[in-house]
């Protein structure tokens, strides 16, 4: 295990998210008021706005990372709208390029007297809601898999890929821990590509965040997704620590039962480079 590479133009990384779009996601968080595929939406769009901005530079915005986007239900296939629709993986400033709508939103800000005031903020929006079908979570597994693959032949020396699975069902085209390994396999210089899977919560309960053993986790669904996450590396473990999550090395990239908040948070850790040139 290494995950020390530098990102540069030259030597970028990339990120790919697979993002259950199933029938149940148009159900609410557990104790929430939003529907789990806006929230995911939200939170990926806003992911994506902040990429860019990581990105950019003077010169304009530099191809640190390539991201793709993978929506699995009714079917299964690159999920990006507008310009970048049946493309599975584009460099960062495509997508800074092509949002499909900028939304006008609002959002709270301190007022310079101790109160807080609404103030419009433009949001872009590349990838929308979606909630209908099943969960054929081995076919985008497969699919990554392969995406994954071409990227890392094209970059053997660079940091290696994040592929991050946010779900809220079991596997509805069957166990997708094989497929999950396969994905896992993938090597290049600077080590294997990293799988890391967030479990979505409609029923509440406990919450388990990066856990290192599934000996506590609550049931076979949640010990499956736990097998098919990849130990956190040096620098995210690190990352994990210093946001006060009490983990230890052999931490998994994994969230069971996770609520928007514990979602953002995890695709902030999730995403941080390790060494950004």
């Amino acid at each position: 295990m290494s995950y020390e590479a530098e990102i540069s133009r030259s030597n970028p990384s990339m990120f790919l998210f697979l993002i259950d779009q199933s029938g149940s996601m148009d159900e609410k968080f557990a104790g929430g008021s939003t529907r789990k595929d806006q929230a995911v939406a939200d939170a990926i769009n806003r992911l994506l706005q902040n990429l860019v901005i990581k990105c950019a530079k003077s010169d304009g915005v530099r191809d640190y990372y390539h991201v793709g986007v993978i929506g699995y239900g009714a079917k299964v296939g690159a999920a990006f709208g507008g310009e970048l629709a049946d493309k599975p993986l584009v460099p960062i400033s495509k997508i800074a390029d092509a949002p499909v709508e900028i939304e006008e939103r609002t959002k709270k800000v301190e007022d310079g007297a101790g109160g807080l005031v609404d103030q419009k903020v433009r949001f872009p929006i590349w990838f929308k809601p979606l909630a209908f079908g099943g969960t054929p979570m081995v076919e985008a597994l497969t699919q990554a898999r392969r995406i994954v693959d071409d990227w890392m032949r094209v970059h053997p020396n660079g940091f290696p890929p994040i592929i991050i699975n946010i779900t809220d069902g079991e596997s509805s085209d069957g166990d997708p821990v094989s497929a999950a390994a396969t994905l896992r396999d993938l090597h290049g210089a600077d080590g294997a590509a990293l799988l890391f899977n967030v479990h979505l919560s409609s029923l509440g309960g406990g919450t388990f965040e990066f856990p290192h053993s599934e000996s506590e986790l609550p049931d076979k669904f949640a010990k499956q997704l736990f097998q098919m996450s990849s130990p956190l590396p040096p620098h995210l473990l690190d990352v994990a620590q210093k946001e006060g999550y009490k983990v230890s090395e052999g931490a998994r990239g994994f969230v069971f039962n996770a609520d928007i908040v514990a979602v953002i948070k995890f695709l902030d850790i999730g995403t941080r480079p390790s060494n950004l040139r």
